[in-house]
Parts: C-alpha cells; structure tokens; sequence
C-alpha cells in the first residue's frame, strides 16, 4: 500500500472532478505557469488512489508539465458500482482511454501515460486498445504478467477476506499482518488516518476484481512492443510485486528506456519523488 509523503496538495494543483463520457473522476490536476510543454496522465495502483502521485506534482509542473493524477473507478474518490464485472480489465482500460481524451486539450502538448503498480497493467491494456492519443508510455513498478509468488498467496488471502468480511475488520486483520515498519509510530498519524479513510472508501468489488487480474495478468510484452509505442519502465533498486530483475527483462524485451531509481521500492513515486520525477520529466522531453 502506497503511502504519500503528505496529502497537501502544491500552489500549482488543484483538486476535482474530471467528467468524461464515461462517468466523472476525482483528479489532482498540477499545471505549469506557462504553456505546457507535454501533459502526464498518472494511473495509481492496486488500494491506491491520485494522492500516491501527490508529491511528483510540483517537480513536474516545474520542469513544465501538466500532471493529472486520476482516481479509477471505484478507487477512493471516485465512484464505482457494487459489480465486478464494472472492473473488468477492459472497462477500466476503457475509462484512460476516456480519460486521456478529456484531459487533453489544444495546446497542452503532447500526452503521456503513466501507470504505477496495477496501473502498469490497465494503462498497457488501454494503449493496447488504442495507442494514438498518447506519445508514450511509462510503466512504474509494475511488471510482464502476474505478480511474484508469495504477493499472490497475499492477494488471494485479502480476496477470500473481502468475500466475507466488511471492509473495516478486512482493514485491521491486514493491519495485524503488517511488518514492523509500517505500524503506527512509523506513520504520521494524518497518513494514517488518510489511508484508513482511504480504504474504507474504496468499493470492495474493485478490489476483487483488480486483485484477480494481478493473479491472472498474462505475459502481453510482446503485443507492447508492436504496439511501436515509446515506453518506459521505472523501478525502485528492490519491489516485492516484481521483482527487478523481471523489469530489467521487460524493458530489453521493448527496447524500453530504463530507469532504476535507488533508495525506492514499490513505490518510487512516494518515496523518492524528485528523482522520479527527474527521470520521468527527462525521458518525456527525450520522446517530444
């Protein structure tokens, strides 16, 4: 579970509802003080919502770059219906691809995609459906198929959780199985509570069916590559979803432009968010 390093957002964001032809999303939308210069649309992961991208906002409105970080549906602000069929990986590939559509005015420069985690998969499912709005594609810790072996047994854990428990007593059995770093005296108690609240708001059916799909993702790399989209994948120096390793063997496999950035893990867009951003911003001003 991702963790912000601080749910302020910067002077240059601004909060609300992004409405497209398929519903409305809560965003965090940062913009530049000039003319943008390219504008980054960011997919958050599985149980993670757009304040996971909170503090990439600033450095890439800086370097000039709007950034729109987007609530999928069903995921914290957003609304979603009680259904898992609504989650499938083909309607939430579909809402990006709504999405990009809404957030990409005239004179915003070009469009580029990111997504972190879970988000890696749906963004890859929608430029497979359709590539053309989008000048590249950055997949942020998130790998070729399905999560690594003993992520998975967590999953299926939490999915046979949430078949038969509410939504507050699934949040403090995984509360138990946490490790020692992530208890209560290592988190500010305003991220606490914002990832409780977090939780709480996030629609269960969503969690399901994301979770299944992170066990059931097939290895769509080489469809990717065909694709002949500029791509990107970023990491942290160590990921327990992917292992590194797995990325590295992605990016040759796309002939990807590779970032690895040292001192993260799964989330490097949390943990070490301006040298994300640096490797972010330099590869987007490298594609045009």
């Amino acid at each position: 579970m991702s963790r912000p390093p601080t749910l302020t957002l910067p002077p240059c964001a601004r909060a609300y509802r992004l409405d497209t032809e398929r519903g409305a999303f809560a965003v965090h939308d940062a913009r530049p003080d000039g003319a943008p210069i390219g504008t980054a649309l960011l997919v958050p992961g599985f149980t993670g919502s757009k304040e996971d991208f909170i503090a990439l906002l600033a450095p890439l409105a800086a370097a000039g770059f709007r950034a729109v970080a987007v609530d999928g549906r069903g995921q914290h602000e957003s609304p979603g219906p009680r259904e898992e069929q609504a989650y499938a990986q083909r309607e939430l590939a579909l809402d990006v691809l709504a999405q990009a559509r809404a957030v990409h005015a005239p004179g915003s420069g070009p469009l580029h995609l990111l997504g972190h985690s879970l988000g890696g998969l749906i963004t890859r499912a929608a430029v497979l459906l359709d590539a053309s709005p989008f000048r590249s594609l950055t997949v942020l810790s998130s790998g070729p198929a399905a999560i690594e072996a003993a992520q998975q047994a967590r999953v299926r854990l939490l999915i046979q959780a949430l078949g038969a428990l509410d939504m507050e007593s699934v949040w403090r059995a995984m509360r138990e199985l946490d490790p020692p770093e992530a208890a209560d005296a290592a988190t500010p108690p305003e991220i606490g509570a914002f990832l409780h609240r977090r939780w709480l708001n996030t629609v269960p059916e969503q969690l399901i069916a994301t979770g299944r799909q992170m066990l059931e993702e097939p290895d769509r790399v080489a469809e990717l590559a065909a694709a002949g989209l500029a791509t990107h994948v970023v990491s942290g120096s160590v990921d327990y979803a992917w292992p590194v390793p797995w990325m590295d063997a992605m990016a040759e496999r796309l002939a990807a432009h590779r970032s690895v950035i040292e001192g993260a893990e799964h989330s490097p867009n949390a943990e070490r968010p301006e040298k994300t951003a640096e490797a972010l911003t330099g590869f987007w001003s490298g594609v045009g």
